[in-house]
């Protein structure tokens, strides 16, 4: 984080080859062996924000699936842990995928130039190696889980294969990242149940709303570098009208998490309904206190806003753990 904001973070010592919009003093950079650092950089391992928007859907899927069946397994423990190695490793791997096929944009983008590619850390034969080895390694995890689910898996390498191109022919390349970040929702529901059906489906959606609101926010911090090389987003279609769209989006992800909860709630059972109702409607209100704070001119805080949508993310997991229990 850059500007007025001096954080301890933010005073830490700039370590060789950090990326620009890392965390100062990330693990990374401080622990991690140094031929081992361009690699886990790629990975977005110095910025694990990522990595938790594309494991939460997987986790409101698994514990909305065990409420609505009224089953808790011991193979469960292991969706949910799945779900986690999962997400940072194809995290990894989409995102090397994104910054290969980005790599000429992003020598001309401040806040990117610095990444390992384009500033020379890694050539793109390294890069894509890279990419293989945690593919190859989620694949192992995914032949774990039911016929349906690896199946699932298998799909969801084509949105993740499509993203990195979507902001050169389309204004909402956020729609394609919200298709990718959110397919856990429908993942781990089936690895769960063993089939899709309504709830899954709804709770897909409101994660593709979310993806729209949190990620609008932070394609601002680039729209003018954006504009200077001709690549579109939300951000840019949206302008100064951003807030009025985003509170759109916050109505539609609270309203499709509430279908998604009310369709997937065991007949009768009221307080596990309240308690369920309650996730999304709260997550709602940290939506809104992102969109009170929004500065659309001010990167530092477009990038803590981004970052806080882990705690807007993990306010439904908590309200869904809690009813699996009530």
């Amino acid at each position: 984080m850059t500007g007025s904001d001096q954080t301890p973070e933010a005073e830490a010592p700039e370590a060789e080859g950090q990326v620009a919009d890392a965390v100062k003093g990330n693990w990374v950079d401080t622990l991690a062996p140094a031929p081992l650092r361009p690699y886990l950089r790629l990975s977005r391992a110095d910025r694990p924000i990522g990595s938790w928007l594309l494991l939460l859907p997987c986790w409101w899927g698994l514990l909305l699936a065990m409420i609505s069946d009224g089953q808790m397994r011991l193979f469960d423990l292991w969706i949910f842990v799945g779900c986690a190695i999962g997400a940072v490793l194809m995290r990894g791997a989409g995102c090397t995928w994104n910054d290969i096929t980005d790599r000429d944009f992003d020598g001309k983008v401040e806040r990117t130039a610095s990444r390992p590619i384009p500033s020379g850390q890694v050539s793109v034969k390294q890069a894509l190696a890279w990419a293989a080895l945690q593919c190859l390694i989620s694949f192992a995890i995914l032949l774990t889980f039911p016929p349906m689910a690896i199946l699932l898996g298998v799909v969801s390498l084509v949105p993740v294969a499509i993203y990195p191109f979507a902001k050169r022919f389309t204004w909402w390349p956020q729609v394609f990242l919200g298709v990718a970040f959110n397919w856990g929702a429908l993942l781990a529901w089936t690895a769960h149940t063993g089939s899709l059906s309504l709830p899954a489906v709804m709770l897909y959606l409101a994660g593709m709303a979310w993806t729209l609101f949190y990620d609008t926010i932070y394609a601002h911090q680039d729209t003018e570098d954006d504009a200077l090389i001709g690549v579109k987003s939300t951000a840019r279609l949206f302008a100064e009208d951003t807030p009025k769209y985003l509170a759109w989006f916050l109505v539609i992800t609270v309203a499709l998490m509430g279908i998604a909860v009310i369709a997937a709630a065991p007949d009768g059972e009221i307080l596990q309904m309240v308690i369920l109702l309650v996730g999304p409607w709260a997550m709602g209100w940290h939506l809104m206190w992102q969109l009170r704070r929004l500065k659309l001119d001010d990167s530092a805080r477009l990038l803590e806003l981004f970052r806080a949508n882990r705690d807007a993310g993990l306010i439904p997991v908590l309200f869904f753990a809690a009813a699996l229990f009530a």
